[in-house]
């Protein structure tokens, strides 16, 4: 199989006087966040949806992600039944199945996708069956979900290299990149009026941070400019909707983890013993109360990867005649999420 197999992309936020745990929203309901700004909390669990938001403008409505062909037809009704304004825009905060293999969908339904250019440029990198190559993380996905084997992937078609805006007197969306993170295109969709931020997966609320395709120490960087806008509300790419402590949560998880590791490498150990000391940094990192939430399947390789990114050598090697095989960064079966 092969690595980007391994990989697939079916990988797959009120106030900030008030703590995450009372702030969750009830999964597949839809909440407004503030007048004409919903949020809506896919089923990640069961279904590998990921998290909805959506703004009202005075003559269309802007979506943030398109989710699953499967997570779109059950988010346009619950829009339809808020509003009868078309549905002009859906923006994937960056490649992967669960935020933008439902663009299709949103295009049937009179919908331009956008996103930053890097989304199409991770898509032409991985989706390669799609853009004249082999068969790429689509047709890997299609073979376990129907709803993709029964749509077709439809990349972005509208694209921004810093950022876009929508302002119509009432709302104002900013689209933003600020860096690589949780992929190399990832995008905001920034509400300064509401300082509400729509994250995608640069941000959860959770254990979903799958890392193979970003870099951990750039993610931080990228965080910590965003924090810059000063958000009050986080509607992250998984998990409950919280304030800005979720950001800084996420910020934090990563850091101790790198932190952790780099004691390891400083004192001079071998990959065989970094590999060895894992469940111990795993209890290390659970014993801060704010971060347990973040610690799930995906933790080994998270620990990898931060272990790789500092100068270390991957943990399990190549032999030579032999195709290497990597433990999945994400735990999906049949687009189920097991965290």
């Amino acid at each position: 199989m092969k690595k980007n197999s391994l990989k697939l992309a079916v990988v797959f936020c009120l106030c900030s006087l008030v703590p995450w745990e009372d702030l969750r929203a009830e999964v597949n309901k839809t909440e407004e966040v503030a007048p004409g700004v919903f949020f809506h909390e896919g089923d990640v669990g069961r279904r590998g949806h990921c998290n909805n938001g959506w703004i009202v403008f005075d003559d269309f409505v802007l979506v943030v992600d398109a989710n699953f062909p499967s997570g779109a037809k059950d988010v346009i009704p619950k829009i339809r039944a808020i509003t009868d304004k078309p549905i002009r825009f859906a923006f994937d905060t960056h490649h992967h199945g669960d935020h933008a293999y439902g663009n299709q969908v949103w295009f049937e339904n009179g919908a331009t996708v956008v996103a930053h250019e890097g989304v199409l440029a991770e898509m032409k990198k991985h989706e390669t069956g799609f853009f004249g190559g082999a068969a790429g993380r689509w047709e890997d996905t299609a073979k376990n979900r129907e709803d993709v084997a029964a749509s077709k992937l439809k990349p972005p078609t509208l694209l921004f290299r810093k950022e876009m805006i929508f302002d119509d007197g009432k709302h104002r969306v900013e689209l933003l990149h600020f860096g690589t993170a949780h992929t190399r295109g990832d995008g905001f969709a920034w509400l300064p009026k509401e300082r509400i931020l729509f994250t995608g997966d640069a941000c959860v609320n959770g254990p979903y941070n799958f890392t193979g395709d970003g870099n951990i120490e750039q993610w931080i960087k990228t965080l910590g400019s965003v924090q810059e806008l000063g958000p009050v509300r986080i509607c992250p790419g998984h998990g409950p909707m919280g304030d800005k402590s979720v950001l800084e949560d996420q910020i934090q998880f990563f850091s101790v983890l790198r932190a952790e590791v780099k004691k390891m490498i400083d004192a001079g150990k071998s990959a065989a013993q970094v590999k060895g000391l894992m469940e111990t940094v795993k209890t290390t990192v659970k014993t801060q109360d704010r971060l347990q939430r973040y610690v799930g399947t995906f933790f080994p390789a998270q620990y990898e990867q931060a272990y790789v990114e500092m100068g270390g050598t991957p943990f399990e090697q190549k032999t030579v005649g032999t195709t290497p095989q990597k433990p999945k960064d994400r735990a999906v079966v049949l687009g189920k999420v097991q965290p």
